[in-house]
């Protein structure tokens, strides 16, 4: 089966284009605020002493969006586009050549929550508690757009799901410059498309599941980072290296999966250290 022929612009109006790439960042948003509400209204899928206004939830997916967005540039440029950043320091700037990256822009959400915590007198954990299970889904669409621009190809495969990519796309001629037909000879995983399954669908199941039960502060944020990490780690053996970096450790662990790995560290800790935290907030 060939890759789909989308076209990444929906609808250009002179030199300004909208693009679906964008669309899934406003959907993930979008998504966010509406659980958000959802969930606020629901006294049992929250704490009692901790209630949320219905404003509150707009100005928590600013905070939120911002610190993503900007962390997610920051964090592309960084981890994987370093060397271009210092040839040439205004690539920082020009987001509308594309780069996003997850773990950026998680530090960056998790600033903007941070200051969200002191303009609203809650403790870090308080916030990000409420916040991560309605994420999920959001990350899933981003994957979609990721899918839509044709980006972030999959590994040879000769499975059934594989798909044939087009030499056209940027993300392929990095990685195959001998692809110079309309099509590659051989299929790849649609890898945007399983991670848009792991890290939207099922981490968004798991964490509904792990929140609708009281938790000390701070465990459910950690259930994100273990889930979200150990997802990350899985789906990437099927997703192939970014062209400039190829593997980064022993030629099989990834930048993603290396990432991840404190990620998932980190998470653990959040859910097993939890006896001073069982009936407070964590004041960072």
């Amino acid at each position: 089966m060939h890759y789909p022929d989308i076209d990444p612009i929906l609808v250009a109006l002179g030199p300004l284009a909208i693009r679906w790439y964008g669309l899934a960042y406003l959907a993930g948003f979008f998504m966010c605020w509406v659980l958000g509400q959802w969930r606020a209204n629901r006294p049992q899928l929250r704490r009692p002493n901790d209630p949320w206004r219905a404003e509150e939830i707009s100005d928590l997916v600013f905070y939120g969006a911002v610190g993503a967005v900007l962390g997610g540039r920051v964090g592309y440029v960084f981890f994987y586009a370093f060397d271009q950043f210092l040839a040439d320091p205004l690539f920082l700037v020009r987001v509308w050549q594309g780069g996003m990256a997850f773990h950026g822009g998680l530090l960056g959400a998790l600033a903007g929550m941070w200051l969200f915590g002191r303009h609203t007198g809650r403790g870090l954990f308080q916030v990000t508690d409420f916040l991560v299970p309605l994420t999920p889904l959001g990350l899933g669409f981003g994957r979609l757009g990721n899918f839509a621009n044709t980006e972030l190809p999959g590994r040879e495969t000769d499975s059934a799901f594989g798909l044939i990519y087009p030499c056209s796309a940027d993300a392929v001629r990095a990685l195959n410059p001998l692809c110079t037909g309309q099509w590659e000879s051989f299929a790849r995983h649609p890898s945007p498309l399983y991670q848009a399954f792991a890290e939207g669908v099922v981490l968004f199941v798991v964490l509904c599941w792990f929140a609708s039960k009281p938790r000390a502060y701070g465990a459910v944020s950690g259930a994100f980072l273990v889930g979200y990490g150990l997802l990350r780690i899985v789906t990437e053996f099927f997703r192939e290296p970014d062209a400039h970096l190829g593997f980064v450790f022993l030629d099989a662990v990834s930048m993603g999966q290396l990432l991840s790995l404190p990620m998932v560290l980190l998470g653990l800790v959040l859910i097993s250290w939890h006896p001073a935290r069982r009936d407070k907030a964590n004041t960072v």
